[in-house]
């Protein structure tokens, strides 16, 4: 079965997480260095008359990494506009943007399309939703509307984007309402983490030997590590320099998680103000 790399990042318009300098051009070469199946983007510039470095960058993008590219344009300005895109290895079968702004100052767009995975279509939603809880309660329906509108249950489904749900209160509504869950709290521990774990109970073990009748073994540790892993929150990726709110989500319906990571440090913390999200998710 296929095993699909899906990648999810705040471009920040192609400028550095301080919005100083131009990245785009170092961002192209870490998002190939991933090697992404799809691209789930955000504050993506399609126009920018103003800087012919910045124009275009979902074909700029797309082209240096032949794939495929759906771009659903949100914000338009006088010389620059900028949404959302979609890039796939795979074929597009399908793409439409459909407005949720919420109010005049906040444009957003929700753009969906459906990539065809070997015979499997899958739908993939491209999301930023707005800063006012709010707005994003109202976007949050509108996104929920439209997937039982015109996504079948018996169809796997991503949702990817930048949430700016700080308060990690939007997740109880897509695994109640939609069934989905988020890739971080699915993945299994990696072989590291288990060996960190288990040298820490052998710590402890050691500090403890002295008290009589005390026995401590790894078993309930490991159980209480894979009981944590399903409650594991959404991983920090704003600001990409020092991560502290969670806004940033994988989520998925009908996939096996295989792996997910957040990309911290260098080059990532430069590229952009938000971290990346990858995962590797598998078709049954």
């Amino acid at each position: 079965m296929p095993v699909v790399r899906v990648v999810s990042y705040n471009i920040h318009k192609g400028r550095s997480a301080s919005g100083g300098r131009e990245s785009l051009a170092d961002l192209r070469l870490g998002l190939y260095g991933l090697r992404p199946d799809l691209l789930f983007l955000q504050e993506v510039q399609g126009r920018n008359q103003r800087h012919g470095s910045l124009d275009a960058q979902h074909e700029s993008l797309a082209a240096s990494m032949r794939m495929q590219v759906a771009y659903g344009c949100n914000a338009v300005r006088t010389a620059t506009d900028h949404g959302n895109a979609l890039l796939s290895r795979y074929p597009i079968l399908y793409y439409e943007n459909q407005d949720i702004s919420d109010h005049r100052l906040e444009q957003r767009g929700l753009l969906h399309g459906v990539v065809q995975v070997e015979q499997t279509p899958v739908h993939c939603l491209v999301v930023h939703l707005g800063l006012l809880a709010g707005g994003r309660s109202r976007q949050v329906h509108a996104l929920v509307e439209r997937i039982r509108r015109l996504v079948p249950d018996s169809e796997p489904l991503l949702i990817a984007g930048d949430f700016n749900d700080w308060a990690n209160r939007l997740a109880p509504l897509f695994v109640e309402q939609l069934g989905l869950v988020e890739v971080f709290a699915a993945a299994p521990q990696g072989a590291d983490e288990i060996y960190r774990l288990r040298h820490r109970v052998a710590q402890l073990r050691q500090r403890m030997s002295w008290l009589p009748g005390q026995r401590l073994g790894t078993a309930p540790a490991l159980s209480m590590m894979g009981h944590a892993a399903r409650l594991t929150p959404p991983p920090r990726t704003f600001p990409s320099v020092f991560p502290w709110l969670r806004l940033d989500r994988i989520y998925q319906r009908g996939f096996a998680v295989r792996r997910a990571r957040v990309l911290h440090g260098a080059p990532w913390k430069k590229l952009s103000d938000h971290a990346p999200l990858v995962a590797d998710l598998e078709l049954p």
